[in-house]
């Protein structure tokens, strides 16, 4: 069986384990310490990174986009029929997505709304691709669960985390890419690709006190017209 060495809240093993569960393929998981990785790990990793994928024969394969590309060549594609050139884009749209994971983590640590605004700048120029990109969904292209979507997955399920717990929505300019993202909240693959205290812990590390998101994106750092609308009771 496919075995999974994680890290409980990197986006780029949620990437994985999110193919994996929409395809249906069985597979074992195993998670460790960044900050602590243990022998065996670094042993059989090229980079000490995850996620790390070692299949039933016992080869050790690293990088999440050779993994998902590995992932499709032993079992039927998510979208069957594909041309080469649909594929190519599908790979493209991918890496729109896989490239802004670390941009997404980075700004979610932002210790003030300044900071949070610069860091999340290129984050959302991401969405307003997706935004112009998106169609009548509920996938990214049509009905039919894909792999760009998968790619996408980790960056929406974060982000409705996010506006869960903080009140600040980061896809409240781009509805397209929101109702994409609430269809595939809607498919609990999201739910099923993370561990049952995933929440619990990405809320730990991203949504802590120091951080402007964990402390609710506090009001006190808002403009002055947006603290008296809130304190108004305009909004509802």
């Amino acid at each position: 069986m496919i075995r999974i060495i994680s890290f409980k809240i990197c986006p780029f093993v949620q990437r994985v384990t999110a193919l994996l569960e929409a395809k249906g393929l069985p597979y074992e998981i195993s998670y460790i310490s960044l900050s602590d990785k243990p022998q065996w790990f670094l042993d059989v990793s090229p980079t000490g990174q995850v996620p790390l994928l070692v299949t039933a024969g016992g080869t050790a394969l690293f990088e999440s986009d050779a993994i998902t590309e590995y992932l499709d060549e032993i079992s039927a594609p998510l979208q069957p029929g594909l041309t080469p050139e649909q594929r190519a884009l599908n790979r493209a749209w991918s890496y729109q997505a896989s490239k802004h994971y670390l941009v997404q983590c980075s700004a979610m640590q932002s210790a003030d709304r300044a900071t949070w605004e610069e860091r999340s700048a290129k984050l959302a120029k991401a969405f307003e691709k997706a935004e112009a990109q998106l169609d009548s969904g509920p996938s990214f292209a049509g009905r039919v669960l894909g792999n760009v979507d998968i790619a996408w997955l980790p960056l929406l399920h974060r982000a409705a985390i996010v506006a869960e717990h903080s009140g600040h929505d980061m896809l409240a300019p781009f509805p397209k890419v929101k109702a994409w993202q609430q269809a595939l909240l809607a498919s609990a693959v999201p739910q099923k690709s993370v561990p049952a205290d995933f929440e619990q812990k990405f809320a730990d590390f991203y949504l802590a006190d120091r951080t402007w998101l964990g402390r609710g994106a506090n009001l006190n750092e808002a403009p002055a017209e947006q603290k008296a609308a809130a304190s108004s009771g305009c909004c509802g």
